[in-house]
């Protein structure tokens, strides 16, 4: 079956629907039906819960909880490079923005601009930059970390569809991570500026960043912006920024001429938190 073919249902789902649904029953606290919810995850999805900081699954109230766990301190030491990999998952694509267009699969792209919400002005900033899409699988760890030091400058939600993000939906569905809604965070470093746009999916019940806490529920219907020049908001390289209630994707942008990655990295090849991502040129 094409991906294409395999994509169809998904246009005829009511995505909203089973997302807020998930959501609630992420959030609830059922005792024992949630630890059983859990254990039944953590087997079915191979999940290494010995990285955890609690590894005990009956200490969890909720799903979510359980979902968003931190890892122990000593799981993932932070490589020696200027760029590092901001969250454990797989490498959709990376590489080099071709103008203001990004590779999303075989035959499909999508746009910087379309990504970042419309604004010309900062998508403007990346034409000819460097861009990496990682996704987060259900068995992965679910918090962002920083690639670099960097000073948080703006935020901006951008409503959308709630399309899955895996790979046959990549291949499938055109514009996919441009389409989804998403939080588009823009940050200031020593070497220029760079963008961290965390992707929704069906089922994503919520996205939350360390400054804002959950951006979404409740889904606005039309662009909203959050400016941060007045507060000094700076995270350290390695530092939490976010989080994901259920899997999805991490699209990244770096200016022109600015990043080498790791010679290492390959498409659908598997990532962890800390490693080296990429070096200055």
């Amino acid at each position: 079956m094409s991906d294409r073919l395999a994509v169809l249902p998904q246009y005829l789902l009511p995505k909203g629907a089973l997302t807020n649904f998930a959501g609630r029953v992420a959030g609830a606290k059922g005792g024992a039906m949630t630890t059983r919810l859990i254990r039944w995850f953590v087997g079915r999805y191979d999940v290494n819960m010995a990285e955890a900081a609690n590894s005990d699954i009956a200490s969890y109230h909720s799903f979510n909880e359980f979902f968003t766990r931190a890892l122990r301190p000593d799981a993932r030491p932070l490589a020696d490079a200027d760029f590092i990999c901001p969250v454990d998952g797989r490498i959709s694509q990376f590489g080099a923005i071709e103008d203001d267009q990004i590779f999303q699969a075989k035959g499909h792209k999508f746009s910087t601009t379309a990504l970042v919400g419309g604004d010309q002005e900062l998508a403007a900033q990346f034409q000819h930059g460097s861009f990496a899409n990682l996704y987060l699988s259900p068995r992965d760890y679910h918090r962002i970390h920083m690639p670099c030091d960097g000073k948080l400058t703006r935020m901006i939600y951008v409503p959308g569809e709630l399309f899955s993000v895996n790979p046959t939906t990549a291949r499938g569905i055109p514009g996919l991570f441009a389409r989804n809604e998403r939080v588009v965070c823009v940050f200031d470093t020593a070497h220029g500026p760079f963008v961290m746009t965390l992707v929704g999916a069906t089922i994503v019940g919520s996205m939350a960043t360390v400054w804002h806490g959950v951006v979404n529920p409740p889904r606005r219907s039309s662009v909203q912006e959050w400016t941060y020049g007045d507060k000094d908001i700076v995270l350290k390289k390695g530092e939490e920024m976010g989080r994901f209630l259920l899997g999805s994707t991490v699209v990244m942008l770096f200016p022109k001429d600015k990043l080498h990655f790791n010679a290492a990295w390959q498409p659908a090849g598997p990532v962890r938190l800390g490693e080296a991502m990429a070096n200055l040129k």
